[in-house]
């Protein structure tokens, strides 16, 4: 078979400076590279987000919209980045979110392009959106399952709503996490730590339960609290931050970008905790699996199948509690070592590029 044109569209760019979507593709260019994958492969990107243009990315080439990647202005991006992607007569176009698919059936009148969509985590659920934003995602991500050659999900949950809600069968495709294991170190000497502490990343939204976790560890003191996240970006975390800053086993940092610094943090948590409530497969939770550290979760689905029923498990401050108090340090670490295993074996990036790339490749 000829070598075939492959185009990526619907994240912020690369190199990746954060978020999932962007990982995903930085991690797919790296296996693109090192395998010398003869397909030759173009990212789309956002002008906005990178002042300085570069025209290749490693084995990629790399392609400049002139909007921002996110909010409001996402649908327009993604859309120009489709438009552009058949212009340029890509034969294999992978679409990584629903912001712009409301544009495929006409993409489809007008390209023969092999349509593969990664719906993300069941977008339109999520608390943070208007009823009217939700109306779109919900219309969006119909049209992406109905006009994909392909559908991508991150989960067997998610696999599971696609084919209950639409009648079609998805690829389960998760996402890496030993990128985070992977960088050096670096030292975290502005931050003042505890000795022994639980961590948490993620971003501070209702859905993410902050507000539960912060109240079951103001209610305890043997194990001390140190949570990364984008406080000052909503009213939401604005108003908890101030409510619990003044715990003395409790330490709300600003997000943190550097990954030898996560790692750090990371490292010397003797347990992470993951409040996730929506999504599919969570990113910062394989990354704190391939990490070996035990993991507490809140009790929904998704968490459940990513770690595979071997975590434990909570639905409410009272139950975290209890989890953090009766849980003996023989039991965390046994459950750190179940999840190290299934990281190793699910949710390597080399393990979840030789599936995507088996799918492009047969698409």
């Amino acid at each position: 078979m000829p070598n075939r044109q492959i185009a990526i569209v619907g994240t912020v760019g690369v190199p990746a400076n954060y978020g999932g979507f962007e990982t995903l593709v930085e991690n797919l260019i790296i296996y693109h590279d090192a395998k010398s994958v003869d397909d030759p492969i173009t990212v789309y990107c956002s002008s906005k987000s990178y002042p300085t243009r570069r025209e290749t990315y490693m084995s990629a080439k790399l392609k400049y919209i002139p909007f921002q990647a996110n909010g409001v202005q996402s649908i327009i991006y993604d859309i120009f980045s489709l438009f552009s992607a058949v212009w340029n007569r890509n034969d294999v176009i992978l679409i990584l979110g629903v912001s712009g698919t409301i544009i495929l059936p006409l993409i489809r009148l007008i390209s023969s392009a092999r349509i593969i969509s990664n719906i993300d985590g069941v977008e339109w659920r999520r608390d943070k959106w208007r009823a009217y934003a939700k109306c779109f995602l919900k219309f969006s991500e119909k049209l992406a399952v109905s006009y994909s050659d392909v559908v991508i999900s991150d989960n067997d949950i998610i696999a599971e709503y696609v084919r209950d809600s639409y009648g079609v069968n998805s690829h389960v495709i998760a996402y890496g996490g030993d990128h985070a294991v992977a960088v050096d170190v670096t030292p975290v000497d502005e931050y003042s730590l505890p000795d022994r502490y639980v961590f948490s990343v993620c971003r501070i939204e209702p859905e993410n339960n902050t507000h539960m976790i912060l109240e079951a560890f103001s209610r305890q003191e043997e194990y001390s609290l140190v949570k990364v996240g984008n406080w000052n970006s909503s009213d939401y975390g604005k108003q908890i931050r101030e409510e619990y800053k003044a715990f003395d086993n409790i330490f709300l940092f600003d997000p943190i970008y550097d990954l030898g610094k996560l790692k750090t943090l990371r490292k010397a948590a003797s347990v992470y905790v993951h409040g996730h409530s929506a999504g599919g497969t969570n990113p910062s939770l394989v990354e704190a699996m391939n990490f070996g550290l035990p993991i507490v979760a809140f009790d929904c689905d998704f968490n459940r199948n990513t770690t595979e029923n071997k975590a434990l498990y909570f639905s409410n401050a009272q139950e975290l509690l209890q989890i953090l108090a009766n849980t003996s340090e023989g039991s965390f670490q046994e459950i750190g070592q179940n999840m190290i295993e299934i990281a190793r074996r699910k949710y390597t990036w080399e393990k979840i590029s030789d599936q995507y790339f088996s799918v492009l490749s047969n698409a």
